[in-house]
C-alpha cells in the first residue's frame, strides 16, 4: 500500500534527460502510475522469489504467495515490456532494404559529425529493429563515450544485455553497465533495476554482500528523494524480510527506523506498517524522529508540489528549491536537489557551473568534484567555462599531467561556438603549465614544454581557429603578451620579450597607444632607458588613436631623465608628428564634407527627376481631359489646378473644408468642371494661423516623465487619436490625458503622449510596444527629455552574442511566423520567434529564433543553413548583432583655409522625406557650398542665397512655372 501511494505521488515528476533534440515522453499520468505500480509489484515479487532460491527452505514462499518461478517470469515480463521492439509485421524485402540504406546514411553522417545526438539515437533504434546485436552494442558504446545517456536509453540497453546474459561473465558485464548508468544521472528507476538484478546473483560467491552494497549505495544516492525514494526503501526491506534468520529481523527494524527519520511522501503509511509488523511498541526515539521528519516534510512540501504541478524542465522551480536548500545547508540534500534538477536541465551550463562551484568551495571531495566536472563537460561540451573549471579542479586535486593534457585535447575538439573561447581554454592550460615550472632553474623540462605550448597555441589560433571563424579570436595578442611578460619577469630574457612585442606590433597593433605604453612599462620594469626611449620614438611615429598621449609620455621621460640633446630631438619629433596628425584630420574632415555635399547633390538630382516625371504625367492627364476655359482668370485657373491634384490638399480633421461643401453649390453637370471658390492666399494663411492658435501648446513637465509614455509610428490617417487610443491604454490603468501632436495645418503627425495617474500603469503600458494599430506597429517608449538626456535610446533587443538564438536572413516575404516555427521546431524547442518588420509592419525577410539552449541552436544552424524555403535560399547563423553606435556629439572643427563651417545634420537616417524645401525647384539656383566641418553643429547663422532675392510671385505664377513645357 505504501508503495502504491508513493508511486502515485511521485510519478507526475518526470526524471528524464531532455537531449538536444529529444523531448520527454508524453504519457498520461494515470497510465504511467498504473505501469509503475505493476512494475513495482513485479520487482518486489522478483526480489522475494530470487531470495528464496538462494536462502532455501527457511522461508515459506507459499505463505507469501510467491512461486519459485515468479522471479524469473516476472522479471522477464518487466524486461520485455521495454526491450521488445514491437509486434509489427514487416515486408522484409522492402522495409529491410530501406532500413539498411538509412543505417548507411546515418553511419556516414556520424563519420562527418560524431556529435550529432539525433543520429546516434536513430542509428541505435534501426540497428535494434534489424536485430544487429553486435552493431547495436557498438553503437551504444560509442554514444555513451560522447554523451550521457537518458534513463530510457540506459534501461533499454540494460534489458537487452540482461536478456542475452548466459553465465557469470555476462553478469559481470551487466554489472559494469549498471555502474556506468548510475554515474550519468541520479535515476531512482535505474537503481531499483540494479538492486533487483543483483538479487538474482545472490547464490554466487559474495552475492549477499553485493545486494546489500547496491541497496546501501542506492539509499545514499536517492534515499532522500521525497517522491521516488520510497521505492528503494521498500525493495530493500522486502529483500531483508525474505531472509527469516533471527539476526535479519534486527536489520528490518533498522531499515524501518532509518526510513522513518527521512522526510518522504506517504510517511504515515510506512509508520502504520511498522506498527503492524513490529511485535513490540515503537520506541519513543523512533516516534520522535518520525515527528521531526513530518515537520521537515511540511517545510519541503511547497517546493515538491510546485515541481509536481509545473511542466518540464521546471528550471525556475528547481532554482527556488536549490536556493531553499542552500539556506538550510544540508550537503546531502543540496547535492540531491542539484542532481534532480540536472536530470531535466542537463543542457543548462549555468546550472552545472553553480553545482560545480558549490562542490569546489564547500564539499571539496575529490572523487565527487571531478565526477561532476566530467559529467558537466559531457553534457555541455560547447561551454568553455566548464572546461576551464574542469582543468582547474584537476590541478587543484593534483591529477597527473598526462590526464590533464588528455582532457585539454578533448576540449579543443569540443567545437566551441566563437573564436574567443579557444583563446580562453588555451590561456587556462598555459597557466597550468606555467605553475608547474620552477623558474629558479635556468632551464628545465617544464619550461621547454611551456615555451613549445605557447608556440603551438599561436599556430593553432592562426591556422585552425582563423580558418573556421575568419579571425584568430585574439586580436590584442593576449597570449603573446603573457608569454613576453613571463620571459621578461620570470626568465629574465628581455631579448625574447622584445622579439615577441615586435611580432605583436606587426599584427596591426602598432596604431594603438595602449599597446606601446604596455611595452614601455615592461621595458621600464625589466629593460633599460635606451630601449624605453626607442619604444616611445616608434610609438610617436606609429600611433594614430591617441598620439598626443604618447608624445606627452615621451616628453615627460626626457624631462626627467634625458639630456638637452634628447629633449630637443623629442620636441622636434612630437611637433612634427602632431602637425602631420592635424593635417591628416583636416584632410579627412574636408573629404567628408565633399562626400556629404555630393550625397546632397545626388539626392536633389533624384528629387528633380521625380518632379519632372510627375509634372509630365500631369500634363498628359490634362491633354486627355477637358481643357480649362480660356476666359477664366488666373486665380480660377490655379483653383482648377489644385482640384486636379487632390494629393496636395490634405483633408484631415480641423483642416479647411472643400469649396463645394462650404458654399453648398450643386455639382456641375457631367463632362464639365464646376468653378470652385477658393479663398485668396492671404485668407488661407490667416485661417491656418488661427487654426494653429487654437491648438494649445503643452510645455514639457519633467516631473511627469515617470507616469507618461511616448507613442509613435501611428497612422497619419488616424481619426480622433485621443478617443481611439484611450480604450487601448485604459487596459493598463487610469489615463489622465492623451496629447496628440498636430502640424501647423492641424494634421495629425503620427505620435502622441499618454499620461497616466500612477507609475505602475505607465510601466504596464510599455508592454503594448509593437501592438498593431490600423495595420502599423505602434511604438511605446518611456517619456524622456532628449535635451537633458541626448544619449537616451530605447532598444528592446540584445546587441551581444546570444548562443541560443539564431539569425535567419533571405526569407521570402510571404513566409509567416507559423510556417517558420514549424520548420524550426524540428531541431529543438522554440521559445520565441520574431519576424523583423519595417515601420509599416511589412516583413523584411529576416527573423530571430530563440531555442531552449545552445546545443539545439547549434544543431539548427548545421541543419537549416542553406535550406530552400519557397524558392529562397536562407542563411542561418548564431545571433551576434553589431553594437549600436551612439550618435556622435556635434563639435565644430575649423576647415583648412577658411572659417568654421557648420555641417548640416539630418539625424541618424539622413535627410527625412518630410524635410521639403518650400521653394520651387525652378527658382532654385546652385550655391557655392563651403567645406563642412567634421561633426559640426547645426548652423546658427543663415546663409544668403540668390533665391532669397527673387521677386515675389503669386500662386498662378508658381503654377505656370511648375506646368510649363
Amino acid at each position: 500500500m505504501a508503495a502504491a501511494a508513493a508511486s502515485s505521488a511521485s510519478e507526475p515528476e518526470a526524471e528524464a534527460k531532455i537531449g538536444p533534440q529529444i523531448g520527454p515522453k508524453a504519457e498520461g499520468e494515470e497510465d504511467e502510475a498504473k505501469d509503475t505500480r505493476r512494475r513495482r509489484k513485479v520487482l518486489s515479487r522478483a526480489v522475494a522469489a530470487a531470495t528464496y532460491k538462494s536462502v532455501g527452505s527457511g522461508w515459506d514462499p507459499q505463505a507469501e504467495g510467491v512461486s519459485e518461478s515468479d522471479g524469473d517470469e516476472e522479471y522477464a515480463m518487466a524486461s520485455s515490456a521495454e526491450s521488445s521492439p514491437g509486434e509489427y509485421e514487416w515486408e522484409y524485402d522492402e522495409e529491410e532494404e530501406k532500413n539498411q540504406l538509412e543505417i548507411e546514411r546515418l553511419e556516414e553522417q556520424l563519420s562527418i559529425n560524431i556529435y550529432d545526438y539525433n543520429c546516434h539515437v536513430d542509428l541505435i533504434r534501426l540497428l535494434r529493429l534489424e536485430g544487429e546485436l553486435t552493431k547495436v552494442r557498438m553503437a551504444r558504446q560509442k554514444m555513451s563515450e560522447i554523451f550521457p545517456l537518458t534513463e530510457e536509453l540506459w534501461l533499454e540497453w540494460l534489458h537487452d544485455e540482461i536478456s542475452m546474459a548466459l553465465d557469470g561473465m555476462d553478469r559481470e558485464h551487466v554489472y559494469e553497465l549498471f555502474e556506468k548508468a548510475v554515474k550519468d544521472y541520479v535515476c531512482p528507476n535505474i537503481w531499483l533495476e540494479y538492486g533487483q538484478y543483483s538479487v538474482g546473483g545472490i547464490g554466487q560467491k559474495g552475492g549477499l554482500e553485493k545486494v546489500r552494497s547496491v541497496f546501501e549505495r542506492a539509499l545514499s544516492s536517492v534515499g532522500l528523494h521525497m517522491t521516488k525514494g520510497l521505492a528503494i526503501w521498500e525493495a530493500y526491506r522486502e529483500f531483508e524480510s525474505a531472509i527469516v534468520e533471527a539476526a535479519r529481523l534486527e536489520k528490518v527494524h533498522s531499515l524501518f527506523r532509518r526510513q522513518l527519520a527521512v522526510p518522504l511522501y506517504d510517511m504515515e503509511a510506512t509508520f502504520a506498517e511498522y506498527q503492524e509488523w513490529s511485535e513490540d511498541p515503537v520506541p519513543a526515539s523512533v516516534v520522535e524522529s518520525y515527528n521531526k521528519a513530518l515537520q521537515q516534510l511540511e517545510r519541503y512540501r511547497p517546493y515538491e508540489e510546485a515541481l509536481l504541478q509545473a511542466e518540464a524542465p521546471r528550471l525556475a522551480e528547481y532554482q527556488a528549491y536549490i536556493d531553499f536548500e542552500m539556506k538550510v545547508g544540508d550537503p546531502a540534500r543540496i547535492q540531491l536537489v542539484f542532481e534532480r534538477a540536472l536530470v531535466e536541465n542537463c543542457l543548462v551550463p549555468d546550472l552545472w557551473i553553480r553545482y560545480s562551484q558549490y562542490l569546489d568551495r564547500q564539499l571539496k571531495v575529490k572523487d565527487l568534484v571531478l565526477s561532476v566536472h566530467s559529467r558537466a563537460v559531457r553534457n555541455c561540451p560547447w561551454t568553455v567555462a566548464l572546461w576551464s573549471r574542469y582543468l582547474l579542479a584537476m590541478e587543484r586535486y593534483e591529477v597527473d599531467q598526462q590526464t590533464v593534457s588528455v582532457t585539454f585535447e578533448k576540449a579543443l575538439s569540443a567545437g566551441f561556438i566563437q573564436a574567443t573561447d579557444y583563446v580562453e581554454i588555451w590561456q587556462t592550460y598555459l597557466d597550468y603549465l606555467r605553475r608547474r615550472v620552477d623558474f629558479q632553474q635556468d632551464s628545465s623540462k617544464e619550461l621547454e614544454e611551456l615555451r613549445s605550448t605557447f608556440t603551438r597555441a599561436l599556430d593553432y589560433l592562426k591556422q585552425e581557429v582563423e580558418e573556421r571563424f575568419n579571425e584568430s579570436g585574439d586580436p590584442s595578442c593576449v597570449i603573446m603578451q603573457n608569454w613576453a611578460r613571463i620571459e621578461a619577469r620570470l626568465c629574465n630574457n628581455m631579448q625574447k620579450a622584445r622579439e615577441l612585442w615586435d611580432s605583436i606590433m606587426t599584427k596591426g597593433n602598432a596604431k594603438y597607444a595602449n599597446m606601446w605604453l604596455e611595452y614601455y612599462n615592461l621595458e621600464r620594469a625589466h629593460g633599460d632607458t635606451q630601449h624605453c626611449r626607442k619604444a616611445l620614438h616608434r610609438a610617436v611615429q606609429c600611433t594614430s588613436d591617441y598620439p598626443e598621449h604618447v608624445c606627452e609620455v615621451l616628453l615627460t621621460m626626457e624631462r626627467t631623465e634625458g639630456t638637452l640633446e634628447d629633449w630637443d630631438v623629442a620636441v622636434q619629433k612630437t611637433e612634427t608628428r602632431l602637425a602631420r596628425v592635424n593635417e591628416q584630420r583636416l584632410k579627412a574632415a574636408e573629404k567628408e564634407a565633399v562626400l556629404a555635399q555630393q550625397e546632397e547633390e545626388k539626392a536633389e538630382q533624384r528629387k528633380r527627376v521625380r518632379a519632372e516625371k510627375k509634372a509630365l504625367k500631369k500634363k498628359k492627364k490634362m491633354r486627355a481631359g477637358d481643357k480649362p476655359r480660356a476666359d477664366e482668370d488666373e486665380e480660377k485657373e490655379w483653383g482648377d489646378d489644385e482640384e486636379e491634384q487632390p494629393s496636395k490638399r490634405r483633408r484631415v480633421e480641423n483642416s479647411l473644408p472643400l469649396a463645394n461643401e462650404s458654399t453648398g453649390l450643386d455639382a456641375a453637370p457631367a463632362g464639365r468642371r464646376a468653378p470652385v471658390e477658393v479663398d485668396p492666399p492671404s485668407k488661407q494663411k490667416e485661417k491656418a494661423a488661427s487654426l494653429k492658435r487654437d491648438l494649445a501648446k503643452v510645455l514639457h513637465d519633467s516631473s511627469k516623465e515617470s507616469i507618461t509614455v511616448f507613442v509613435s509610428n501611428l497612422p497619419y490617417s488616424l481619426k480622433e487619436p485621443e478617443s481611439n487610443l484611450r480604450p487601448l491604454f485604459e487596459t493598463c490603468g487610469e489615463v489622465a490625458e492623451i496629447r496628440p501632436i498636430y502640424s501647423k495645418r492641424g494634421d495629425f503627425r503620427g505620435y502622441c503622449y499618454v499620461e497616466f495617474k500612477d507609475e505602475k500603469a505607465a510601466l504596464q503600458a510599455l508592454e503594448l510596444d509593437r501592438k498593431d494599430v490600423e495595420g502599423r506597429p505602434m511604438f511605446v517608449s518611456p517619456c524622456v527629455d532628449k535635451s537633458k538626456n541626448p544619449d537616451f535610446k530605447v532598444f528592446r533587443y540584445s546587441t551581444a552574442l546570444e548562443k541560443h538564438k539564431l539569425f535567419i536572413s533571405g526569407l521570402p516575404f510571404s513566409c509567416t511566423k507559423e510556417e517558420l516555427e514549424e520548420i524550426c521546431k524540428v531541431h529543438g524547442t522554440v521559445k520565441d520567434l520574431r519576424l523583423v518588420t519595417n515601420r509599416a509592419g511589412k516583413p523584411k525577410g529576416l527573423a530571430y529564433v530563440e531555442y531552449e539552449n545552445e546545443s539545439q541552436a547549434s544543431q539548427a544552424v548545421l541543419k537549416m543553413d542553406g535550406m530552400t524555403i519557397k524558392e529562397n535560399v536562407i542563411k542561418v547563423a548564431i545571433s551576434n548583432p553589431p553594437q549600436r553606435k551612439a550618435p556622435e556629439k556635434p563639435e565644430a572643427r575649423k576647415a583648412p583655409g577658411g572659417p568654421m563651417v557648420p555641417r548640416q545634420i539630418y539625424g541618424a537616417r539622413g535627410k527625412g522625406r518630410t524635410q521639403l524645401s518650400l521653394l520651387p525647384r525652378a527658382l532654385q539656383r546652385p550655391t557655392s557650398t563651403a567645406p563642412q566641418a567634421e561633426n559640426g553643429p547645426a548652423p546658427p547663422a543663415a546663409v544668403t542665397s540668390e533665391a532669397s532675392e527673387a521677386p515675389k510671385m503669386s500662386n498662378a505664377d508658381f503654377a505656370k512655372l511648375l506646368l510649363r513645357k
